[in-house]
């Protein structure tokens, strides 16, 4: 395997991330100690495709009364790696959170009741600053795995499958994994994506085939922009991802599904924090059984991510 770690000079505006990440919500939060009177809950920006249904939701006080009393006050500071759109993006203001994890982490605090500030952060640095108590949730298209359930615990929330993003009309003739052996892929250095690329490579090498060259990124759209210059014949990211780019036509590219790599998504959390999992779980489950649910991931044209009910680290 040839590896070539890519750090473009892009990342240089990113770098608000590991060291002191700005928030991008202007949800302030509610005073500490003034728990004794509601909420004033917040509006979703008008780029929030699902603003309309958000802004309907109505808070359970059953929900917000379990809740620590830190967050009854001060609200959820949720974290999220923005650039990976439909998921999670910047909007049309240069700074507002929009997709379809912040449109479900606005859901989630309306249900419970709560003022909610999001942060963009880098994909690394979102695990310990859940650890830190730094932020109280994670949402970031994040797969529940077992390495990840010793850091963290996740309530489950969505289901997707990997994808590749490839040039317009496919010239590679690319249709599987299989089909990568001896070309060059970009991907995000991190995650289930590189993991799947890694799996790939000792494959390919075990059946006697050159193996991938890598293109490693600290961010999606970097690793995106590699298919439309050419240093790369193939992007591994998640087909939700690769499916939206595919959509806008000046891309130039074709989206691929992968079978057999569905896997559920989750809201990260401090597991020793079991008051506030069983709440975002409870809270995630009330707008499943509301409809409300459904009609945010309708919105972002997501409802195949859809699941029948929330569950605690897949309920092992």
């Amino acid at each position: 395997m040839k590896t070539r770690i890519v750090i473009p000079l892009l990342l240089a505006s990113l770098a608000g991330t590991a060291c002191g990440a700005q928030s991008l919500s202007a949800d302030p939060s509610a005073p500490a100690g003034k728990s004794a009177a509601p909420a004033v809950l917040d509006q979703a920006p008008a780029d929030d495709k699902a603003a309309a249904v958000i802004n309907a939701i109505q808070p359970d006080p059953a929900l917000t009364a379990k809740l620590p009393a830190d967050i009854q006050s001060g609200g959820l500071k949720m974290t999220s790696s923005l650039g990976y759109p439909p998921m999670n993006m910047i909007g049309s203001d240069g700074k507002t959170a929009v997709g379809l994890d912040p449109s479900l982490g606005r859901a989630i605090a309306r249900k419970l009741g709560v003022k909610l500030a999001i942060t963009d952060e880098e994909f690394n640095s979102q695990i310990p600053g859940i650890i830190t108590g730094r932020y109280d949730i994670l949402m970031s298209s994040m797969s529940d795995t077992p390495e990840r359930r010793t850091k963290v615990s996740f309530v489950d929330y969505v289901k997707a499958g990997a994808g590749m993003v490839v040039a317009k009309g496919n010239p590679e003739g690319i249709k599987t994994p299989a089909d990568l052996c001896g070309k060059t892929i970009s991907v995000v250095d991190n995650g289930s994506s590189l993991e799947l690329a890694e799996n790939t490579d000792a494959e390919c090498e075990k059946n006697g085939e050159k193996g991938l060259e890598m293109l490693k990124f600290a961010g999606d759209q970097e690793a995106l922009l590699q298919v439309n210059n050419g240093r790369a014949q193939a992007n591994i990211t998640d087909y939700v991802v690769a499916a939206y780019k595919a959509s806008d036509p000046k891309t130039q590219v074709d989206a691929l599904s992968i079978d057999g790599t569905e896997a559920l998504w989750g809201i990260a959390l401090r597991p020793d924090n079991k008051a506030l999992i069983e709440a975002v779980r409870d809270a995630v489950n009330a707008l499943i059984q509301s409809g409300e649910y459904g009609k945010i991931l309708a919105a972002w044209d997501l409802d195949k991510l859809a699941i029948d009910a929330a569950l605690i680290n897949g309920a092992q």
